[in-house]
């Protein structure tokens, strides 16, 4: 018999483990500063480090504060309905009350799946979008267990957290891109800086600059499928019962719809805010935003 999980355990375990990954990303960004400005002059690496700040900080900072919006655009989501969408609301008041959380905006967007989103920069300006395929499929306990899941990515502040995680790999990428390039125009190897400490620097410089932003997306992944087991724990903690959630991810699990059609309504930006892949990948790896729902669903089983 296995042994039976806490859910207290795995959201604190999870909470770990994201918070170990960032540390990865960020050490990634020391290291790759520290390799450019032994390859190059350091002033001008300086020069680098404030362009790239500025730009990364700007470009998240407005994805950030016009999250929900953004998402909800790029999907042709309308606001639910009172009287269409019933049994909607009665799950959302049921798990705001449940969570402490304020009532989040609703939304429904048209596709077949089984699928829903949450977004907004905190609790007070939350939203919840759903498909009309989880409303019409999943009943009154499963449909809760998804909306659980989703006010458990607004209270734990997942969409922050992810902003942070953004600006890390989006300063190693643009970085990484602004040295490579300026490889074209600085002339290195050609006799300015002369030496085979100054070439291997170089070398080293760039290789890591080709690698780092692909390890620290890797790690971005890493930290998105963590925060889907912390979601999916947070979930039973507001319920008490999770075999609602459990029950909606078996129907997800088995559900066909035709990826192709269906597909073409979701943005790959926002896909990994989904509680599970959109694009119904088969093979859930290290490329994979969302953790392989057989887990997930034996994780549900054991608590």
């Amino acid at each position: 018999m296995q042994e039976r999980l806490s859910f207290h355990e795995q959201i604190r375990k999870n909470k770990i483990k994201s918070f170990v990954l960032i540390v990865v990303i960020f050490i990634f960004f020391i290291i790759l500063g520290a390799v450019i400005s032994f390859a190059v002059d350091p002033g001008y690496f300086f020069v680098i480090m404030i362009i790239a700040t500025i730009f990364s900080l700007l470009y998240v900072l407005i994805s950030y504060y016009k999250s929900d919006k953004i998402a909800l655009a790029s999907v042709r989501a309308k606001p639910a309905s009172m009287t269409e969408h019933r049994n909607f609301f009665h799950a959302a008041e049921n798990m705001a009350l449940a969570s402490g959380l304020p009532m989040p905006k609703l939304y429904v967007m048209e596709s077949e799946q089984i699928n829903g989103f949450a977004s907004g920069k905190d609790p007070e300006n939350a939203v919840i979008c759903m498909t009309t395929g989880a409303l019409e499929k999943l009943d009154k306990q499963e449909l809760e267990g998804v909306i659980a899941h989703e006010m458990s990515h607004i209270a734990n502040y997942d969409i922050r957290f992810m902003t942070l995680t953004a600006v890390m790999v989006g300063l190693i990428s643009i970085i990484a891109q602004i040295y490579l390039r300026s490889l074209w125009f600085s002339g290195h190897g050609e006799g300015k800086r002369e030496g085979r400490l100054q070439l291997a620097m170089i070398i080293l410089a760039v290789v890591f600059a080709i690698l780092a932003p692909i390890a620290a997306n890797l790690v971005s992944l890493a930290i998105s499928r963590k925060r889907e087991f912390t979601a999916d724990a947070t979930a039973v903690k507001f319920t008490r019962y999770p075999t609602g959630l459990k029950k909606a991810l078996e129907k997800i699990k088995k559900e066909h719809v035709n990826i192709e059609k269906d597909g073409r309504r979701y943005s790959k930006a926002v896909a990994p805010l989904f509680i599970s892949d959109p694009f119904k990948k088969k093979i859930a790896g290290v490329f994979s935003t969302h953790p392989p729902i057989e887990e997930r669903i034996r994780r549900l089983e054991r608590m």
